[in-house]
């Protein structure tokens, strides 16, 4: 392959300046960032929602959309790294991404489900055009010979645009989902990300030079191939796993037909990368291997990472004691209107399925007649609060008739009574504006970090990054085992809420993780992977995000299960510690190959 001319910017080579690429790119993914975030941020409350218009769906259904979601819209970066690589190029893979996400977000607050589920199928296929390749192309500006140096930096600035957007757009979402509705907080990602284009279009002579079309090589697989050999096995492979399992074992493996059809379906695609590890040769075998390691291991860190938008939103949607104080409620009512709920009697939750949680005395009710609550067959003390029980009647087909549930909001169920308000008014915090403190982090703990790394690089002293890798799944263990500590800081979390500072202390742990490992995988991976395969290999990257997104979903999906919410969070603790020990017992061949690869580990 002949080298690429690329010109050069005397200015903006010299040593420890970026190059203004790097703040078109920031800006353009801040805005793509705000709007994704916004969506995925309230799309399980929205899903679940009774009582403010939402689709109430129950929970375990919410949490297993909202887990298939993530899941495939990290999944099709494979494809779309794959198209703009050989065919498209990344620019133009940008924009096409870009305008089918937006019309997605658009597409949302459309009412009804068939407009919703279109919604979601262009967000995932509009993400797979656009997330890889804005990645790639910042990657491949930073090849150059005098860039090199600060690809890492680079990557963490990047991060840290990606974070802001990420900061700002739950507040959005909570101004005008509270005074409006749904529709106009998903609405409003779509102009957010229109926001972003319009950044990149007026800015493209300081990107082009990413823009690098790969030429094809002999040994490379064609399109054609790779939809016979790898998309094919995967659609038979998730019709298998959607009938299968449950024709032999007569139950299905991962919760639900969808999860099982899911897993499936990867594992042609996880052969595929392994293929091209078994035809590599030389230096691209040994990066290719490595960045494989580091994708499987990487899989528990993104399945800790996607708690935020599944079982983290859970616990400050029902666990987390999010009254506003007096103070709280004045300054920020004046700056958006608050969510607002009362203890008073009132229609709270219209159920379609046999479970119902019924709190203190409240009739439960059906269109036609009182409905007996039963559990295991004998009646319920609804004197008592009940969880996970049945409601049943002779007169009543549940299969047909929604139930509506008549009582206090759903945010008592776990307050004790000597504390409600006593028919006043309560305001609360919105649970999305929990999925800011993230961010926020991100953006004051990068500014820290970065100095930090760039201090000890000069000394060399700065930890490889695979050393990075190992310390990030540890310390992402130690954020699970906040919540642990956070359960055990109440006598019972059915009847307990606990403090919000246990949400700030486990993102806080956890940003450190993240800070850690997200930038600079996708630094790993510009500088591993062979050239004519960054992108597709980038693709790879966002697949361990798809599955550790999809086993995130599934654990939530079964949140009503776990008795003792404590084992939910260690078996992410043990996980993650699992990890850090497996890349630590490889870190001298992962430093090797690093080294081999760029000249530096």
């Amino acid at each position: 392959m002949e080298d690429q001319i690329i010109p050069v910017d005397i200015n903006e080579s010299r040593k420890g300046k970026h190059p203004r690429a790097l703040y078109v790119l920031f800006f353009t993914e801040m805005w793509e960032r705000f709007a994704y975030y916004l969506m995925v941020g309230i799309l399980l409350l929205y899903l679940i929602d009774t009582t403010t218009g939402g689709k109430g769906l129950s929970q375990h259904i919410g949490a297993d959309i909202v887990g298939s979601f993530i899941a495939l819209v990290y999944l099709t970066p494979f494809i779309g790294g794959l198209i703009a690589d050989r065919y498209l190029g990344y620019i133009k893979s940008i924009f096409l991404g870009g305008s089918l996400m937006s019309a997605g977000y658009f597409c949302l607050s459309i009412p009804g489900n068939t407009a919703m589920f279109i919604a979601l199928g262009l967000i995932i296929v509009g993400n797979g055009f656009f997330k890889p390749n804005i990645s790639t192309v910042l990657g491949n500006i930073y090849n150059r010979q005098d860039l090199k140096p600060l690809k890492d930096n680079a990557y963490n600035i990047f991060y840290m645009g990606i974070n802001i957007g990420a900061f700002v757009c739950n507040f959005v979402a909570a101004y005008l989902r509270n005074a409006y509705g749904w529709g106009y907080a998903f609405a409003a990602a779509g102009v957010g990300l229109i926001v972003g284009m319009i950044i990149l279009a007026i800015n493209l002579k300081h990107v082009k030079e990413g823009d690098i079309k790969k030429p094809v090589q002999a040994e490379d697989m064609s399109l054609s191939q790779i939809m016979g050999y790898v998309f094919l096995p995967a659609l038979i492979a998730a019709v298998i796993g959607w009938f299968i399992p449950k024709m032999i074992f007569g139950q299905t493996i991962m919760g639900s037909q969808a999860n099982d059809a899911f897993i499936f379906a990867c594992l042609p695609i996880i052969a595929f990368y392994i293929s091209l590890y078994v035809k590599a040769k030389g230096q691209d075998k040994k990066g290719i291997g490595a960045l494989l390691f580091i994708f499987m291991i990487s899989v528990i860190f993104w399945t800790i990472y996607n708690q935020n938008s599944t079982g983290l939103t859970i616990w400050a949607e029902k666990h987390t004691d999010r009254k506003a104080s007096e103070f709280t409620g004045k300054l920020v009512g004046n700056i958006f209107p608050l969510q607002v709920v009362s203890d008073t009697p009132r229609l709270v939750e219209k159920v379609n399925e046999y479970f119902v949680n019924v709190k203190d005395t409240s009739p439960v009710m059906s269109k036609d007649s009182i409905v007996t609550i039963t559990k295991n067959g004998k009646k319920v003390d609804t004197s008592k609060q009940v969880y996970g029980i049945t409601a049943t009647n002779n007169k009543v087909d549940l299969k047909s008739k929604n139930l509506l549930v008549m009582g206090p909001d759903p945010y008592f169920n776990n307050v004790p009574k000597d504390q409600w308000p006593q028919g006043k008014d309560v305001k609360l915090i919105n649970t999305e504006l929990f999925q800011s403190i993230n961010p926020l982090f991100i953006v004051i703990l990068t500014l820290i970090f970065v100095p930090l790394f760039d201090f000890l690089r000069r000394r060399g002293k700065e930890p490889t990054t695979a050393t990075k890798f190992g310390m990030a799944l540890f310390i992402s263990g130690l954020s699970a085992l906040v919540m642990v500590v956070a359960i055990i800081s109440v006598p019972s979390i059915y009847g307990f809420k606990t403090s919000p500072g246990w949400l700030w202390g486990t993102y806080f742990v956890f940003t450190i993780s993240e800070i850690f490992l997200s930038p600079i995988g996708l630094s790993l991976v510009s500088k591993l992977a062979p050239a004519r395969l960054t992108a597709l290999m980038m693709g790879g990257w966002f697949l361990s995000t798809s599955i550790g997104g999809k086993i995130a979903g599934v654990m939530t999906s079964f949140w009503d299960d776990f008795t003792d919410k404590k084992m939910f969070f260690l078996i992410l603790v043990v996980a993650a510690f699992i990890g850090g020990i497996l890349i630590f017992s490889r870190l001298r061949s992962l430093n090797q190959i690093v080294k081999d690869k760029t000249g530096s580990a």
